[in-house]
């Protein structure tokens, strides 16, 4: 009886570590912070293993019950990787706001054609760009934002059960949604910068009618960049504090799910 007992814990821990490391995995290698292009592989397959194991007793209520066939197993193994490639793709895309809105910062102080490497995208970006994501991340992890994203692929299996087959328009929405999401959030932080450029053009074009014989764009050049960064430095801290909030609203989405 003893060794009955023994073997089938050990088939459905053994079960309930491969599906809840396929999830979990998935989502780490991509999710921001630990998924970025500046970690090692080796490093975000460690930290996956060690969450998958210190989780997956707390989802084993959520295993099948009896131990599937093959065919089901690889079934519910391809499922599982969609909905953590899911959760981390939603954590990725509401930390592109950053990127955004940098991008667009850079645009509007002059800064736009200085190009420069942004670990966070792994991708070629906007000085902007790349301060901002690497703040984000920063942030992330000074506030303990990380549990949440945790929480969040603990959370997840409310919504999306395992063996249940996702619904690929819901999920397609939701992505559509975020990517709209994530854009406006970016474009809201960089508002200032908008608003405060398109004064300095204005001034520009006056001055330009006023006095034609004066280079107006090499003299406002430099006093757009300076102003630019004198007003990045005075809302910072409230742009930043906006994005935390609405990072975490799309987080907390996982967490009231039915």
């Amino acid at each position: 009886m003893m060794e009955n007992a023994v073997a089938d814990f050990l088939a459905t821990g053994v079960l309930a570590f491969m599906l809840t490391f396929v999830r979990m995995g998935t989502a780490i290698m991509i999710m921001p912070g630990i998924g970025d292009s500046f970690v090692s592989a080796r490093i975000r397959l460690l930290m996956a293993v060690a969450v998958s194991f210190v989780l997956f007793p707390l989802v084993m209520p959520y295993m099948p019950d009896p131990v599937p066939g093959t065919l089901t197993l690889f079934s519910l193994i391809g499922m599982e990787f969609i909905i953590g490639l899911f959760f981390g793709t939603i954590a990725r895309i509401l930390m592109m706001a950053l990127d955004t809105a940098g991008m667009v910062i850079s645009i509007q102080s002059g800064l736009g054609n200085a190009q420069i490497f942004n670990p966070s995208m792994a991708t070629q970006g906007s000085i902007m760009g790349a301060f901002l994501s690497v703040l984000g991340v920063v942030l992330l992890f000074s506030v303990n934002m990380h549990h949440l994203l945790f929480q969040g692929l603990l959370e997840s299996y409310a919504l999306f059960p395992i063996g249940a087959i996702p619904d690929a328009g819901s999920m397609a929405e939701l992505i559509s949604r975020a990517v709209s999401a994530s854009f406006l959030i970016g474009v809201k932080i960089a508002t200032p910068l908008i608003v405060m450029t398109l004064l300095i053009y204005v001034g520009m074009g006056v001055l330009s009618r006023l006095m034609p014989q004066v280079q107006v764009f090499l003299l406002a050049i430099p006093l757009q960049i300076l102003l630019a960064i004198s007003a990045l430095m005075l809302f910072l801290g409230a742009a930043m504090v906006y994005w935390l909030d609405h990072f975490e609203q799309g987080m907390v989405f996982f967490l009231t799910a039915p």
